[in-house]
């Protein structure tokens, strides 16, 4: 006599089975998305990512205005530096190499180039808003008008030496992928400056620190 078949244990059984399929399908479709989904955040990300050099020594002059009526000049790949009153003046001619548009939020002058990097909160916040559009020519200023402050003392010793650095945090136009760029302002040999005998202020970039994203060096 063959065995009684249970279709209720068959039919309880197939629909697990089932079940099963769809939940090994829902999560595969769903890591899909995922994953598909941080792509598309990546690539919306490097649209928008902003990255600062000096400008090149091509890029045409920039007559940059300080809030108290000062006016000055700065030549492609240069610094203009003038210190004054006992205010330090500067402005540096950058390049925005990224594919996104910079906003520059503030500035700081470490004591030196090898100096490790202060934390964002000890940064000058700048008075305006400054936009460096992709990649094309822009400017920074900076104006220390505190005579006993570190930063005017790291500018002026600098300024009678080898140079100084200054830090110069921005980030891209959502307020994100905030990054801290090292500039290096240094005096050239005579003839890169206006007449043949001022030597001009050379600008170079040293490093780069990325704040809302992985450091590139681990």
């Amino acid at each position: 006599m063959l065995p009684m078949v249970d279709w209720v244990l068959l039919a309880n059984l197939g629909t697990a089975l089932g079940t099963t399929v769809l939940a090994v399908a829902t999560f595969i479709s769903t890591r899909s998305a995922n994953r598909s989904a941080r792509l598309a955040e990546r690539a919306l990300l490097n649209g928008l990512r902003p990255i600062l050099l000096p400008s090149n020594w091509s890029d045409a002059p920039q007559k940059v205005r300080f809030m108290e009526g000062k006016w000055m000049v700065v030549q492609g790949g240069h610094a203009a530096l003038e210190i004054a009153d006992n205010t330090v003046y500067l402005v540096m001619s950058v390049r925005n190499a990224g594919t996104g548009v910079a906003i520059l939020h503030g500035w700081h002058l470490p004591p030196d180039a090898r100096a490790p990097l202060v934390p964002v909160e000890e940064f000058h916040r700048l008075t305006r808003d400054i936009y460096v559009p992709s990649n094309d020519a822009g400017f920074c200023q900076v104006a220390i008008r505190d005579p006993k402050s570190a930063d005017y003392r790291n500018a002026t010793e600098g300024a009678a030496g080898e140079g100084f650095a200054v830090d110069v945090l921005y980030g891209d136009a959502e307020g994100s992928q905030r990054v801290v760029s090292r500039f290096y302002i240094t005096p050239g040999p005579a003839g890169l400056g206006h007449d043949e005998d001022d030597t001009g202020w050379l600008l170079m970039v040293s490093r780069h620190w990325n704040l809302d994203l992985p450091a590139p060096r681990g």
